[in-house]
């Protein structure tokens, strides 16, 4: 891999971990999905920083549910919908017209469906981690 494609993956990498630490403090910024956009990138541009993230031990475990299976947590889902929820609640107050609220919803209840759909880790098929 060239030297400037290797830097792009590491800016990528590097823009989500600021991103996800400022959501670590901020209410309405998520944490883990610009974790999991940091880990892809980082799995393209520097693997040691991948492994290191797996390996976090806050954050490590959701990173390894996703990437090895896909899972999303019971509270992770339960969060994802409330937001859309009270987004489109939003929204809909703000009287953008059917067609901005048709479309908005349809593509909330697709995601909504896709993150129910995603397997819940349970304790017995957790990837083990440094902890473990």
């Amino acid at each position: 891999m060239g030297r400037k494609r290797r830097l792009a993956w590491l800016l990528v990498g590097h823009g989500a971990v600021g991103l996800a630490t400022a959501g670590a403090f901020l209410p309405l910024l998520p944490t883990v999905p610009f974790l999991l956009v940091a880990a892809w990138a980082y799995a393209r541009g520097n693997p040691e920083l991948r492994d290191r993230m797996r390996n976090d031990p806050r954050f490590g475990r959701a990173v390894r549910d996703w990437q090895d299976r896909g899972a999303i947590p019971f509270k992770a889902k339960l969060m994802a919908i409330a937001g859309m929820a009270s987004g489109f609640g939003i929204l809909a107050l703000s009287s953008p017209g059917f067609a901005v609220l048709g479309g908005v919803g349809l593509v909330l209840v697709a995601v909504g469906v896709y993150v129910v759909s995603r397997p819940t880790p349970s304790a017995t098929d957790r990837s083990p981690g440094p902890e473990d």
